[in-house]
């Protein structure tokens, strides 16, 4: 048998969205949990439960958009930052103004 066909789903991941994503995605909840190994598969499942949410997201390079910030465990995230099983991720908008 392929040993691909074993591989383990990856574990659950608690993710906190900012409000004005819930705003954007009327039923997105602010906490919930997502299978993912990876920064960018957490948002690809958000995107999946939300069409359209990478895109608010992530730009065309692809990576998180400039006032959006996204922190795992409390340290500030990349889209190839690996999650540990059960890790907090936060993404929150940038605030800005003068």
């Amino acid at each position: 048998m392929p040993s691909h066909a074993f591989a383990p789903a990856p574990a659950p991941i608690a993710v906190t969205l900012p409000p004005a994503l819930l705003r954007l995605f009327p039923g997105a909840e602010r906490r919930l949990e997502v299978p993912a190994a990876t920064v960018a598969e957490v948002i690809e499942a958000l995107d999946e439960r939300w069409p359209g949410m990478r895109d608010r997201l992530c730009d065309s390079r692809p990576a998180i958009r400039r006032h959006i910030n996204v922190f795992v465990e409390g340290r500030r995230a990349t889209l190839e930052t690996p999650l540990a099983p059960g890790a907090a991720v936060f993404i929150i908008t940038a605030i800005s103004g003068g």
